[in-house]
């Protein structure tokens, strides 16, 4: 199982360097920008290939590793060892965490629009690419929850919960709401689906280290 736990550690390693570019995105750029009401795409286009897009890159590639080694932990375990993995029928869970993986790569390459701009296309493309990136990571996280032990599940199931409230509170600020704290509600958003990413990784080390032990 060690390649579990290092997965597990990648993961984690991944998504601390993620959030450390995006706060250095967030101070380097143009003071102007409200980080209350203008989203996180509209401080990245003001710094098109800075640190904010790398960041979205990283957290991308940590969630997939995520992926093999949540199929590795879902291989029957030895008797009277719990599994926190994907069963058969968590194949949807994979594709799921896919589709956040690709949404988060497909909106870090293609930019949206400057801020007050009419959009486009690509500010299209990056709009619905971080909707079912947004999306996508809840689903996957309960349908996962109750394959974690304990606590985890427990977690993971009220994070998920509360992504869906998040993203339903963008929809309502970005069109009734006038636009209203957009750029807050987002970035809650964002911290509430990254802890699920943690708690998941977390699983998988605890998953291992008993049998280190042994």
């Amino acid at each position: 199982m060690r390649a579990t736990r290092n997965s597990g550690l990648l993961a984690l390693g991944g998504i601390a360097l993620a959030a450390l570019l995006a706060v250095i995105g967030h101070v380097e750029v143009n003071e102007d920008l409200s980080p209350w009401e203008l989203t996180v795409s509209d401080f990245a286009v003001s710094d098109r290939g800075g640190v904010i897009d790398v960041a979205m890159v990283v957290l991308a590639a940590a969630s997939a590793v995520l992926l093999p080694a949540l199929r590795r932990a879902g291989r029957p375990p030895a008797a009277g060892r719990q599994s926190v993995g994907l069963p058969r029928a968590g194949l949807l869970a994979e594709a799921l965490l896919a589709a956040w993986v690709g949404g988060l790569l497909l909106a870090a390459v293609v930019p949206t629009n400057e801020p007050g701009l009419p959009m486009d296309t690509a500010a299209y493309v990056h709009r619905y690419a971080s909707v079912v990136a947004f999306l996508a990571l809840p689903v996957a996280g309960w349908l996962l929850a109750r394959h974690l032990p304990g606590a985890a599940g427990r977690q993971v199931r009220g994070l998920a919960t509360a992504s869906v409230a998040l993203a339903a509170a963008m929809v309502w600020s970005a069109y009734p709401g006038d636009r209203l704290l957009l750029g807050l509600v987002e970035r809650v958003l964002i911290l509430t689906e990254v802890a699920m990413l943690v708690v998941v990784a977390v699983a998988l080390l605890r998953r291992v280290t008993p049998a280190r032990a042994a």
